[in-house]
C-alpha cells in the first residue's frame, strides 16, 4: 500500500487492542503479533496509547489522525483576562453582582485546611496524604443567602507558585495567623504579596482555644508588618476564631461579605464565559477533567472551548458537589469534561466558534504543533554525556494533576550538586504507559509517578527493558527518593585518620614489592594493616601498606610511641634510611547533599 493510498484512521488518546483492531478492520491476532514485533506484550482488553497505536498502524499500512485546536483569534492570557474584566466593570453594561472569590493563606500548620474543613463541613485534612493540601480545589458556601467562592491553595512553602496563582485570581484574602505562634516567615511573605497586589484582606486569628494563645501579641506583630486592624484604628477586619472548635466562623463569613459589599464585585453573565484553569487531571473513565473558575460570562454544555493547547466541546459541567449543571456563571468553581487533553494550570478557557476547532493528521501532531517537551533520544543523550563527564540522573515524571507536577518539578529544581545533574527529560499528567518506558529505556531514565498507576503493558515492558518505575502518594517521599538516588551517585568522601609516625633507622631487606625496615615510633602509634605514606625531606615520595609488625622480634598488632619496631612494607616505592613513615587509615564516608 503506497503512502498516497493509505487509509487514515482516527485514534483516541488511548484504546484497547480489541477496539484498535476493529478500527483497522484487521484480526486482533494480527495486531497483537505486530505489537509483539515491537516488544509490546498486550492482551486483547488492555489499552495502548496514541503513540504506540500510531507506530503499529503505520507498520500495518495505515495513517493515524489526531486533533489540534486552531484559533481564529489571539489566545487570551490570564493578564489579558484580568484586563477584560477590568474594562467590563468600567463599562457598567450588563453587570450583575457575583459571589466574591476568597483564598485562605497563612503559615504552614496555622490551621488553614482545618478552617476550610470547618467552613464546608467536610473532612479535607484527614484525606490529604501526609497532612498537606497538595491540590488546588474550589467550592462555594452560602451565608445570609449569599454565595462565597473559596479557592483552596497549598500552604506548604514548596507550593509557593501554586499559592501565588490562587491569590492572583482571588478577590479577597483571608490571612490566618495562629494565636499561639504569631507572625511566621511564610506569614510575612504573604503579607508582602497582599500589600504589593493591593488585595482586600480579612485577618483570622486562629487557635484562640489554646492555653498559650495571645491574640494581642498577634495584632501587634501584624501592625509591625503594616497590617493595622480596625480595633487599632486601621482598615483591616480581624476575627478571633478556633477552626477546630467552630468558634467565630460565622463572624468571619460576615466580615468577608462586608468586604465584598464594599468592593461591589460584578460581572457580565450574558456574554460567553471566560475561566481560569485551577487544576486538571486524566480520569480513566471520564477522560481529561478540568477544574475551572469562571471569571466572567456563562459557560454552557455543548459549547466549543479551548484552554491553552487543549480543546473540545463541553460534554458535562459539574459543581463542586458533583451535581450536573447545564450552565455556570461568574465566580462559579466547576469541573468540565469534553476536552481532548489536560490543560495547564493558569490556562484561560474560552468559548470559540465550531469552525475554530480543526483536525490535523498525526504527522503534523508529531511535528510539534502541540506544545510538548522534547524527548531526548539515546543518541542525543550519549553525545551530551560524552561532551560533559558530569553524571546525570535522568527522570520522567508522571502525576495525576498539573499542580502536583509543577510542585514536584519546583522542589526537585532545588536539589543541587556540582557532581550530578538532574535531567527531567519528560513530565506529563496521566498514568505511566508503554510510551514512557520507550522514552526511558534509551536514556536509562527512572520513571517517578505521583498518584498515578502503571498500565499492565507498561509494567511488562519496563521489566524486559530494565526500566525502574517508582510511584508515590506523598510528594516528599518522591523527592526523598530523588535525593537518595543523587547521593548514591556521588563518589564517597575519603576520610583519612593519621595514626602515628616512624623514623626509619635501618633497611634489612629489599624485595621487588616488599621491604623489611626498622625504626622508632616518634609519635602516636602504628598498627598492622595501616596504610603508609613515605616522606623524605618533607616531601611525599611514595605510599604502601604495613603488612606485618614486630616488636622485640615478636609479631604484634600495635606499637606505641618511643618503641622500636620492625616493619614489613608492601608497595612499589622504596624506603631509605632517614625517611619518615606516616601510618594512617582511610574510610569511605557516604556523601550528603
Amino acid at each position: 500500500m503506497t503512502q498516497e493510498t493509505r487509509k487514515i484512521v482516527k485514534v483516541p488518546t488511548s484504546i484497547t487492542v480489541k477496539k484498535f483492531s476493529e478500527l483497522l478492520e484487521l484480526p486482533v491476532s494480527q495486531v497483537i503479533t505486530e505489537l509483539l514485533k515491537n516488544s509490546i506484550l498486550a492482551t486483547i482488553n488492555e489499552e495502548i496509547d496514541f503513540d504506540t497505536a500510531t507506530i503499529i498502524a503505520q507498520d500495518l499500512g495505515f495513517e493515524t489522525e489526531a486533533d489540534l485546536a486552531v484559533l481564529d483569534s489571539e489566545t487570551v492570557t490570564v493578564e489579558k483576562l484580568i484586563e477584560i474584566c477590568k474594562k467590563e466593570k468600567e463599562s457598567g453594561k450588563n453587570l450583575h453582582p457575583r459571589p466574591p472569590v476568597v483564598t485562605i493563606l497563612g503559615h504552614v500548620d496555622h490551621g488553614k485546611t482545618t478552617l476550610l474543613d470547618t467552613i464546608r463541613k467536610a473532612s479535607v485534612a484527614a484525606k490529604e496524604a501526609g497532612g498537606i493540601t497538595q491540590h488546588i480545589s474550589a467550592y462555594q458556601v452560602k451565608k445570609k443567602g449569599q454565595l462565597i467562592t473559596f479557592i483552596d491553595t497549598p500552604g506548604h512553602e514548596a507550593f509557593s507558585g501554586m499559592r501565588e496563582r490562587g491569590v492572583s485570581i482571588a478577590d479577597i484574602a483571608v490571612l490566618v495567623v495562629a494565636a499561639d505562634d504569631g507572625v511566621r516567615p511564610q506569614t510575612k511573605e504573604v503579607i508582602e504579596y497582599l500589600k504589593e497586589k493591593k488585595i482586600p484582606t480579612v485577618v483570622a486569628i486562629n487557635k484562640i482555644d489554646k492555653p498559650d494563645a495571645n491574640p494581642q501579641r498577634v495584632k501587634q506583630e501584624l501592625a509591625d508588618h503594616g497590617i493595622i486592624i480596625e480595633q487599632w484604628g486601621g482598615d483591616v477586619m480581624a476575627t478571633e476564631i478556633s477552626a477546630k472548635q467552630n468558634i467565630g466562623i460565622e463572624d468571619l463569613l460576615e466580615n468577608i461579605l462586608l468586604v465584598a459589599e464594599v468592593e461591589d464585585f460584578k460581572a457580565d453573565d450574558k456574554r460567553d464565559g471566560f475561566a481560569i484553569v485551577l487544576e486538571s487531571n486524566l480520569d480513566p473513565q471520564k477522560g481529561p477533567v478540568a477544574t475551572i473558575l469562571i471569571k466572567t460570562g456563562t459557560l454552557k454544555v455543548g459549547q466549543d472551548v479551548t484552554a491553552g493547547t487543549a480543546y473540545g466541546r463541553i460534554r458535562k459541567i459539574e459543581d463542586f458537589t458533583g451535581r450536573s449543571l447545564t450552565s455556570a456563571g461568574p465566580s462559579s468553581p466547576v469541573t468540565i469534561m469534553g476536552l481532548n487533553s489536560t490543560p495547564n494550570t493558569n490556562d484561560v478557557l474560552q468559548v470559540v466558534s465550531g469552525k475554530s476547532i480543526a483536525r490535523l493528521k498525526s504527522k503534523e501532531f508529531s511535528g510539534g504543533l502541540i506544545e510538548r517537551k522534547e524527548k531526548v533520544t539515546s543518541q542525543k543523550l550519549m553525545r551530551i554525556m560524552e561532551e560533559d563527564k558530569i553524571q546525570k540522573l535522568n527522570l520522567i515524571l508522571k502525576a495525576d494533576v498539573q499542580g502536583s507536577l509543577e510542585a514536584i518539578e519546583q522542589i526537585i529544581s532545588t536539589i543541587k550538586t556540582d557532581e550530578v545533574i538532574i535531567n527531567i527529560i519528560d513530565s506529563e499528567v496521566g498514568n505511566i504507559t508503554e510510551s514512557d518506558i520507550k522514552t526511558a529505556a534509551p536514556s536509562q531514565a527512572m520513571i517517578l509517578g505521583f498518584n498515578v498507576e502503571t498500565t499492565p503493558v507498561a509494567k511488562r515492558l519496563a521489566e524486559s527493558s530494565e526500566v525502574t518505575i517508582k510511584t508515590f502518594k506523598i510528594i516528599y517521599e518522591l523527592v526523598e527518593e530523588v535525593k537518595k538516588t543523587v547521593i548514591d551517585m556521588l563518589p564517597p568522601e575519603i576520610v583519612r585518620t593519621d595514626l602515628g609516625m616512624v623514623n626509619v633507622l635501618a633497611i634489612f631487606k629489599t624485595g621487588k614489592r616488599d621491604m623489611i625496615v626498622g625504626g622508632r615510633v616518634s609519635d602516636g602509634k602504628i598498627i598492622k594493616g595501616a596504610l603508609i605514606e613515605i616522606r623524605r625531606d618533607g616531601e611525599i615520595v611514595g605510599k604502601g601498606k604495613l603488612e606485618q609488625l614486630q616488636q622485640d622480634k615478636k609479631v604484634t598488632a600495635e606499637v606505641g610511641k618511643g618503641n622500636e619496631c620492625g616493619i614489613v612494607f608492601e608497595g612499589d616505592s622504596k624506603i631509605k634510611e632517614g625517611d619518615t613513615l606516616i601510618a594512617f587509615t582511610e574510610e569511605e564516608k557516604k556523601r550528603t547533599l
